[in-house]
């Protein structure tokens, strides 16, 4: 069952912008409607120069999905972030399908992550603490997870070694891979 989390910045949530919000991203909920109590946490913001952003995260056990738009008319970015979130669900589910047919395998609940933390040169104090459940998976499927938060680097757990891994977008748009070293 989808239940929504819809915050505005500068703006008033009317029960009309409510409504059209819950109708548009309740639509989302006929792929992963198998999943009890999933929460779409919504953010919609104004700025002064008129334009619009709307934010649109779902924590799913599978994929943490992640969209945002900005134009000028809120109800047209409400409308394109969920075009974003329906293109993320199907290259996802397709990629995963094609990958675990072959393999036959399960896998389990990747991870969200956040942006790193901010640091200070001065004091070097830590500004911010972020605690993740860490989820095995591959390489491939950790890279995938990454370009769906639209991040640099992603961590998570290798399921073949269990050790903790990063990959992370090289400048040259390639990807690399940190592994532990025991």
């Amino acid at each position: 069952m989808l239940t929504f989390n819809i915050r505005g910045e500068n703006i008033e949530v009317t029960e009309a912008l409510r409504l059209y919000t819950e109708k548009k991203i309740g639509k989302l909920e006929r792929y992963f409607s198998h999943i009890p109590n999933v929460v779409a946490h919504v953010n919609l913001k104004v700025y002064p120069d008129k334009n619009a952003k709307v934010e649109v995260t779902i924590p799913l056990p599978f994929v943490v999905l992640r969209a945002e738009e900005t134009t000028s008319d809120l109800y047209g970015s409400i409308d394109l972030v969920i075009d974003k979130l329906e293109r993320q669900i199907r290259k996802y589910k397709t990629k995963i399908q094609k990958k675990y047919r072959e393999q036959n395998l399960m896998f389990d609940t990747p991870l969200s992550t956040q942006q790193p933390t901010e640091i200070d040169s001065d004091t070097l104090e830590i500004a911010r603490i972020k605690r993740i459940p860490f989820k095995p998976m591959d390489s491939e499927e950790a890279i995938l997870q990454m370009n769906l938060l639209g991040h640099d680097f992603f961590a998570y757990i290798d399921i073949e070694t269990e050790d903790m891994c990063v990959v992370y977008r090289r400048k040259d748009g390639k990807y690399g891979l940190i592994e532990a070293d025991r």
